[in-house]
């Protein structure tokens, strides 16, 4: 960070838009927005971009489609870096909430027609953190049918083959189920079964970040169910999809959850709300354990609870 500051001080950023605002350096633009992304990791790059109007460059780079399937990823990038939630400053939120229209279709499209693993990624990865600071960005999508893109993005191994992308893709769905309108788009497009499938999502090999992706895949999809089970045909939907055996075994193994207390709470919130407009779907010695104390004494049994006892 401190030698992404010190670039920023000295013009990297200005020199870096530069090259990314000429025709003839359209073979740089990749390299070069990699470089931005990695630059506005800090607060000055950000302020530098803000100057140099960036985020109107980005938005020409995403939308011209004559650029290479690369540069536009590589703007995805910097979008993604800018509108991170770990990001304080926002003051070029102005400027971006001016072309965010443009740059949501730019990057849904990006999604749709990704190549690869990598550009699905970083495009699915931009579209998360915006949905996460303008509510008006998932009505924005709405209009786009992203539900309908992302949905089918996960049946394609090609485009979202890691746990890294999944969690991009419950992100954005997590954010769009609390609109209701997106949260008729998100059914209709078969989204029950996908939260279902991640529920049971599972590392493919054993490495602590990929372990936390998982964690976090199966926790949003529960948080997701639970914002949808809000509305009564949804909560049965999910009932005769067969999501509260899961959602049970989620609360009552360990193992399945990785020991994440995240998921429980989330599992758990989510059998509540099923619950409340279906009481009978759950079996009484469950409901006695998951559904009836309050909250941290059912997630307090369900952390004592021993492999052999489920």
């Amino acid at each position: 960070p401190h030698l992404c500051h010190i670039i920023a001080k000295e013009g990297g950023v200005v020199s870096l838009f530069k090259i990314c605002r000429q025709d003839r350096f359209r073979c740089l633009y990749a390299p070069a927005l990699r470089t931005l992304a990695s630059i506005c990791c800090v607060e000055e790059g950000i302020n530098q971009l803000e100057k140099v109007d960036g985020i109107l460059c980005l938005t020409d780079i995403l939308t011209d489609e004559t650029n290479s399937e690369s540069s536009r990823a590589e703007a995805a990038a910097v979008v993604a870096q800018i509108t991170s939630p770990h990001v304080t400053c926002t003051q070029h939120l102005g400027s971006f909430l001016e072309n965010m229209e443009e740059i949501l279709a730019a990057l849904s499209k990006l999604c749709q027609f990704a190549s690869s693993g990598e550009v699905f990624l970083l495009a699915s990865a931009a579209l998360a953190n915006i949905t996460f600071f303008d509510t008006m960005a998932c009505e924005v999508l709405l209009q786009l049918n992203a539900a309908q893109i992302l949905i089918n993005a996960c049946h394609d191994r090609m485009r979202v083959d890691t746990p890294y992308s999944k969690d991009q893709v419950v992100t954005i769905l997590a954010n769009m189920a609390v609109v209701d309108q997106c949260a008729s788009e998100i059914i209709q497009e078969n989204g029950l079964q996908l939260l279902l499938e991640m529920l049971f999502e599972k590392p493919s090999y054993r490495s602590p970040a990929e372990e936390a992706a998982c964690e976090r895949v199966q926790q949003k999809a529960a948080v997701t169910l639970a914002r949808l089970s809000r509305n009564e045909d949804i909560a049965q939907a999910a009932v005769n999809l067969q999501c509260i055996p899961r959602l049970i075994e989620l609360c009552k193994s360990p193992t399945e959850r990785n020991n994440s207390d995240s998921v429980l709470v989330a599992c758990l919130a989510a059998l509540r709300r099923i619950a409340a407009t279906c009481p009978d779907c759950i079996g009484d010695s469950d409901y006695q354990r998951l559904i009836k104390p309050r909250l941290v004494d059912s997630f307090l049994l369900c952390t004592n609870m021993e492999e052999s006892f489920v």
